[in-house]
């Protein structure tokens, strides 16, 4: 996995101009070459070899402030097939999921490869992530866009077009996983699969974007056994418009965007103690 560039700007790397506005554009920077925007071009010649957080002046005269993108912002922008996990909820399951360095995950479905970065990152060198994607346009997709984040294919990253019950049945994983991430419509068809996978102490997050989705997979672990009371949640951003003594929340906030579900792999043969909490009247069918 190549590490995160440092040092000034070279050929071939990607870099970010925002405008006065805060409009964002991204390059590849090369020799002898221009971008250009309604402001007038800009010369790559002028980043290359230049540090981080330069300001080059387009033809037209607008400054424009250079970094090297952040893996949100290439979240962000980056080619997609299946919807992103957004930065705020990929940054909250490598925290609440504990993904550490050297970690063996189990990512299922890649979608566009935006959760496999912040994945493959958190786990670093010494650790692997076994990613798992149904469809092949998105699999290739995500293929394209973990690349062209890290440079190159990730040494310790397996990507597996198929499903992920039928992939595991057929090549189990070489040791037990110590994490287990599932963002898919039907996370409760993969438990048994899963907790086979996972080693005991193993923690398994689940990503799901409506309510029926969080309730069948927050009572089909339950029912399983072989995870500890799962804890459901949800993250909502809200930025802050600061200027001066006008200090208020932004009109716009990045609200719901999917439900998180996080659970403890329990060891085998035992048996969770029964939760203490009585349910509300009417929380279940009579039948």
């Amino acid at each position: 996995m190549r590490a995160q560039r440092r040092g000034p700007f070279e050929v071939g790397d990607q870099v970010q101009i925002t405008d006065p506005k805060g409009r964002k554009h991204t390059v590849v920077l090369q020799q002898g070459k221009q971008f250009h925007t309604h402001q007038g071009a800009l010369e790559h010649d002028e980043l290359i070899g230049s540090p981080e957080g330069v300001v080059v002046t387009s033809t037209g005269g607008t400054p424009y402030l250079a970094f090297r993108p952040l893996l949100t912002d290439f979240v962000l922008s980056m080619p997609r097939g299946a919807t992103v996990v957004y930065p705020k909820d990929a940054a909250m399951i490598v925290g609440y999921a504990d993904v550490f360095p050297g970690a063996r995950v189990i990512e299922a479905g890649a979608g566009s490869g935006a959760l496999s970065c912040s994945l493959l990152r958190a786990v670093g060198a010494e650790g692997v992530v076994h990613s798992y994607e149904r469809r092949e346009d998105f699999a290739a997709i995500a293929n394209r866009n973990v690349e062209r984040f890290f440079g190159a294919a990730p040494a310790n990253w397996r990507l597996t077009c198929g499903d992920l019950v039928a992939s595991l049945d057929a090549e189990p994983l070489d040791a037990p996983a110590d994490r287990a991430v599932l963002d898919m419509l039907a996370p409760w068809e993969c438990l048994d699969a899963v907790a086979r996978s996972l080693a005991p102490g193993g923690v398994l997050c689940c990503y799901v974007a409506t309510t029926t989705q969080l309730s069948r997979t927050v009572e089909s672990l339950r029912e399983d056994g072989r995870f500890a009371e799962p804890a459901p949640w949800e993250t909502m951003l809200r930025t802050w418009h600061v200027e001066g003594l006008a200090v208020r929340p932004d009109h716009r906030m990045i609200g719901h965007t999917g439900f998180v579900v996080t659970a403890r792999r329990m060891a085998d043969g035992v048996v969770a103690p029964p939760r203490r909490r009585r349910p509300a009247p009417g929380a279940y069918p009579t039948e």
